[in-house]
């Protein structure tokens, strides 16, 4: 009976969280930036990342600017999520509800994980143009796009489990947005570009390993390797249970 009661508030919770990005317009605005702002270079900006310019049907170039974009909007989006609840003193008013910590937590990122499935449904829309303006029509690959489509997906749940983690440390919003962007931002590019030193010898390969990168780059040549799925799990995983330990010591 407590158990069922427990899960019913938990589903409370992470409906008021999802409500509250939508009620707000946070959420359409992050959907809107997103799509625009990959349509852009998509479809407008002349240049090599233009479809219509380098005359290839790929979407390259959507899943090269994605993970940058997502890189700024997911902290965006989750850095009011316990940092605003500090601030505002309401956090101490969640840990009365008869859930647990991780329970908060996962209510917290998963609500942040709705958000960026909203905003990837419409990325299919390109797949779609893309395809029909191949030549001939559906001349595209499309084990690439669903490999990077996927890997796109993973890589933004890393970061709402990274900018779910750096609200909790805080009861500043935008320490908690920096603190989100300086520590995906090296998931994403960091340990590639400590790999290039010439510190690690044969490591190098391992030091790489640990970064999002690697492991995107792998999805998006179209095979789904269970290691980078592993992976992708792992480090959200780790995240999330470093947020229950800020949650947990908060006094």
């Amino acid at each position: 009976m407590n158990e069922n009661r427990s899960l019913r508030v938990t589903y409370v919770f992470l409906k008021k969280e999802i409500s509250g990005f939508f009620s707000s317009l946070t959420g359409f605005i992050v959907i809107a930036v997103f799509l625009i702002a990959n349509s852009l270079f998509l479809w407008v900006f002349p240049g090599d990342y233009n479809v219509l310019d380098n005359g290839y049907a790929d979407l390259d170039t959507l899943f090269f600017m994605a993970p940058w974009i997502f890189l700024f909007l997911v902290p965006a989006v989750t850095m009011r999520l316990f940092a605003d609840e500090k601030r505002t003193g309401t956090i101490e008013l969640v840990f009365t509800k008869p859930i647990t910590e991780l329970q908060i937590v996962f209510a917290k990122y998963f609500s942040g994980i709705i958000l960026v499935i909203f905003s990837l449904i419409p990325v299919l829309i390109y797949f779609v143009s893309v395809g029909l303006l191949g030549d001939p029509v559906w001349n595209i690959d499309s084990g690439a796009f669903w490999g990077s489509f996927v890997g796109l997906f993973f890589l933004a749940a890393v970061y709402v489990s990274i900018g779910v983690f750096a609200s909790a440390l805080t009861d500043n919003q935008i320490i908690a947005f920096l603190v989100s962007m300086i520590i995906s931002f090296f998931f994403y590019i960091g340990f590639e570009a400590v790999s290039f030193l010439d510190l690690w010898g044969e490591s190098s390969m391992l030091i790489e390993k640990l970064g999002i990168n690697a492991h995107y780059k792998s999805m998006s040549r179209g095979v789904i390797d269970s290691r980078d799925i592993i992976y992708f799990l792992a480090v959200s995983g780790l995240f999330i249970l470093m947020t229950k330990t800020v949650l947990k010591n908060r006094t």
